[in-house]
């Protein structure tokens, strides 16, 4: 089994235990140079001054507003390893020390600059002291906000994400209890008919129940789930004899392509309970996966009994527990469908595909189509 996977909306990763955004992105630089002029525009328009003198002033403040926020974001760009590994408290002070330096040493350059080129009546005073406290008061209030904000969005993100992950991992958990179950009656009615089959049986159980049990709650590359329903669905295939037949269908598919563990087969399970036990005559369960663009899907079809006294009423706990699992773990990104035609019952899975495009060997892949 691989090392813990996780699908993205799940994972947690160290770099996002940093409460900051990543000034290094450019969509976070986009932000910062947009709020940087809106600040701008507020600034320039607060004292009373002539229309004629507005657009000078504002292009004045502008440049020097978004000269500060631009060193700003290189600097904690810059910074962004080191203060990774550093507590939330000493991230906020550094951050907000960093900014306030950064202020008053473009403040002292921009006011000798005004100076030098007979700009001083454009700034809202000629006093120097006056100037550099009026540009590290704005620049304080703005930064202890913006600091407090990011820290709450982080707490927020943090909490949705803890929420999520316990919900996911206890949709997974509750299936495996019916998982069990219909195993352990696969055994039994075995035990009775054909002893030296039931030891056989329980063997192959033994590695079943290993692949299934491990890491609760995590994702498993594509052919260890795939490798789970042959499995399941050999053992099966001693209980029904001929009738159930099995029709393998699987495409080549990306090798490091993962799914939240026990998806397709419980699916299997449905199909078995559902379209092959209440027949008298031989049915078949067609599995087959393919990748297409961003995304890997399945389809599952299985005989619907003819007559309705032959049909069982099922609860869904199946269909909707894998529902929620997939909604939990990649959002409206996958998606679970149902239908019947013509006497079939068709399950379709789609899974979003975050892998690189790399294909598994069919000859390795213990999911590829079965005699």
């Amino acid at each position: 089994m691989k090392p813990e996977q996780r699908s993205p909306h799940l994972q947690t990763s160290v770099e996002d235990e940093l409460f900051l955004p990543d000034f290094c992105n450019i969509r976070v630089i986009f932000l910062v140079v947009l709020i940087a002029e809106l600040l701008a525009f507020v600034l320039a328009l607060a004292p009373q001054v002539a229309a004629t003198d507005l657009w000078e002033r504002l292009g004045i403040i502008s440049m020097f507003v978004q000269w500060v926020a631009l060193v700003n974001a290189a600097l904690l760009c810059g910074l962004r390893p080191l203060l990774k590994k550093q507590r939330h408290t000493t991230v906020a002070t550094c951050s907000f020390l960093t900014i306030q330096v950064v202020t008053a040493l473009l403040s002292e350059t921009t006011l000798r600059i005004a100076f030098f080129v007979g700009l001083e009546q454009t700034l809202p005073t000629a006093s120097h002291s006056d100037f550099l406290l009026h540009n590290i008061a704005i620049s304080a209030i703005i930064s202890a906000v913006a600091l407090r904000y990011f820290y709450m969005q982080h707490q927020l993100k943090r909490n949705i994400e803890a929420k999520s992950r316990a919900r996911y991992e206890a949709l997974q958990a509750r299936i495996r209890p019916h998982f069990l179950f219909n195993c352990m009656n696969t055994i039994a009615s075995l035990t009775r008919s054909q002893p030296a089959l039931a030891e056989e049986v329980t063997e192959d159980l033994a590695d079943l129940f290993r692949m299934s049990l491990a890491d609760v709650g995590n994702e498993i590359p594509i052919r260890d789930e795939l490798a789970l329903c042959r499995r399941y669905l050999n053992i099966e295939k001693l209980r029904l004899g001929d009738r159930l037949n099995i029709h393998w269908k699987i495409e080549k598919l990306p090798e490091a392509a993962t799914v939240p563990s026990l998806t397709l087969q419980p699916l299997l399970e449905n199909a078995v309970y559902h379209g092959i036990e209440p027949r008298q005559q031989p049915g078949t369960i067609e599995i087959s996966g393919h990748h297409s663009d961003d995304a890997i899907e399945f389809m599952i079809r299985n005989p619907t009994p003819k007559s309705r006294s032959n049909r069982r009423n099922g609860n869904h706990m199946a269909l909707d527990n894998i529902r929620e699992r997939l909604k939990a773990a990649y959002g409206s990104e996958a998606s679970l469908t149902t239908e019947t035609v013509d006497e079939h019952y068709y399950v379709a899975i789609r899974i979003p595909c975050y892998a690189a495009s790399q294909s598994s060997d069919p000859s390795e892949n213990p999911s590829g189509p079965q005699p």
